[in-house]
């Protein structure tokens, strides 16, 4: 009796997860057996992270857990650290912190990609990117606590520091999250009596001289009158050449010091890919074919952002798809649909999605779409933004939760708080216990009854 077919998917962002979604519905289980590795329990629906970031969305209801959508298939948590297509062999590093080997027949390659970061001094100490929903809601407490500890200062400078946030990258991800958390910070800036809208600096720098070049170059304009409009500082053509100790230097000759530095300058392709035998372009993605086969390797298929897809819908023969969601999601259902042909020995289909068009927020019922080449703007665009991505949301279950999150904002308003603890959740356990490092411990010693406590930096007090 011949065995199932082994098919591992290695990523569970949108590829992975719809790939596997319908294979599931598809397969009869004596057909295929389906193992789905990723870092994650679950898929991050990454449009909806400036709202999560914001307030507006719940950020347990941007993401979808693996094992409750796709109940047929096996999952790993861990992260792959190899792909060996020679012996047809996966390496991945588990959760539990042993390394495993997983074979299979068919691979479905989809780790998608990472930020794409620059040899910028201090980037790396004090960055931070937007692509996670760990790092949306850090960044919702941090710049909300900003707001705290700028509102208990009269250090002018310190001051100045505290209110003054920094956005590097003009794509629809830097723009989103902009004007999003620009949004939160001055709706909560009412309720601070030494703080006002006005004290609050955004900066955005973008190297190009448009942002969010999907959208084209008209409506990219009435963008950065709209994020002028909101009092953000717009920097086109502009590079950062340091950011040391929080100190931004840009290649236009200003300075200034910025206690939040939000990098959404482009995306690469995983890293892992690194350590595989698999075919790569120039820009390190995985060479495929129309039908999303990785080139010269028939049982292997890609898609997503780490995949070089031929564009059949431009003339072009070199053009490829861009890394979007919107193409990630529709190669998810092309890619599915040909590893069932693969197994039924029946012709592959190729690749095809002529571009619909995009639709971006800018805040709260403002935004900016452009569909089959109809511009719209203002509300019209943002309802269309929420109608679109409330529909590719994975599950009625999260779309369900997602507007009831909306109408709640809606009615009662965006919640402004910082939980900022969850950071460091044992800090004060630490301290009550005498368990904070030495060199914190040191400087701070024991508080006794008759004494003041002292607020430990980086530490709750």
């Amino acid at each position: 009796m011949a065995r199932n077919t082994r098919i591992v998917v290695v990523g569970g962002g949108y590829v992975g997860m719809y790939t596997a979604l319908r294979l599931q519905k598809k397969l009869r289980r004596s057909e295929a057996e389906i193992t789905v590795i990723d870092p994650q329990p679950h898929m991050t629906y990454q449009p909806f992270l400036p709202e999560a970031a914001a307030g507006s969305i719940e950020p347990r209801h941007v993401v979808v857990p693996l094992r409750k959508v796709l109940k047929k298939c096996h999952h790993l948590t861990g992260r792959v650290t190899k792909i060996d297509h020679s012996q047809r062999e996966i390496t991945a590093e588990l959760a539990a912190g042993h390394v495993t080997t997983v074979g299979y027949d068919v691979l479905v390659v989809a780790p998608g990609s990472v930020a794409r970061t620059l040899p910028i001094p201090g980037l790396a100490e004090n960055g931070i990117a937007f692509k996670t929903v760990g790092e949306a809601i850090y960044l919702r407490n941090h710049v909300l606590s900003r707001l705290d500890a700028a509102a208990t200062t009269i250090d002018p400078a310190l001051r100045r520091r505290l209110l003054t946030f920094l956005v590097v990258g003009g794509g629809y991800a830097g723009i989103e999250a902009l004007a999003e958390l620009a949004d939160m910070a001055r709706y909560a800036s009412r309720y601070y009596e030494t703080i006002h809208r006005e004290d609050i600096r955004w900066i955005l720098v973008e190297a190009a001289g448009r942002i969010m070049p999907e959208v084209g170059p008209k409506m990219g304009r009435y963008t950065v009158e709209r994020l002028l409009d909101a009092d953000i500082e717009v920097n086109l053509d502009t590079r950062v050449k340091t950011l040391e100790g929080g100190h931004v230097v840009l290649d236009d000759g200003q300075s200034f010091d910025a206690d939040t530095i939000i990098w959404t300058a482009g995306v690469k392709p995983n890293p892992m890919l690194d350590h595989t035998d698999l075919p790569r372009d120039d820009r390190g993605r995985v060479v495929c074919t129309t039908e999303l086969q990785v080139e010269g390797m028939p049982g292997v298929f890609c898609a997503g952002d780490c995949a070089s897809v031929p564009d059949l819908s431009k003339d072009d023969p070199e053009a490829k798809t861009s890394p979007s969601a919107q193409h990630a999601v529709r190669q998810a259902k092309t890619l599915a649909d040909n590893i069932v042909a693969h197994i039924r020995q029946r012709p592959l289909k190729q690749y095809k999605h002529n571009y619909a068009g995009s639709v971006a927020s800018l805040g709260l019922y403002k935004g900016v779409a452009e569909i089959y080449g109809i511009k719209l703007r203002g509300i019209v665009a943002w309802f269309m933004h929420r109608t679109y991505h409330v529909s590719r949301m994975p599950t009625w279950n999260r779309r369900i939760r997602i507007v009831f999150d909306w109408t709640g904002a809606l009615f009662l308003g965006r919640e402004v708080v910082s939980l900022g603890q969850i950071n460091d959740p044992r800090a004060d356990f630490h301290r009550v216990a005498g368990t904070l490092p030495p060199a914190v411990r040191e400087a701070n010693p024991p508080v006794g009854d008759d004494q003041e406590e002292r607020v430990v930096a980086g530490h709750t007090a």
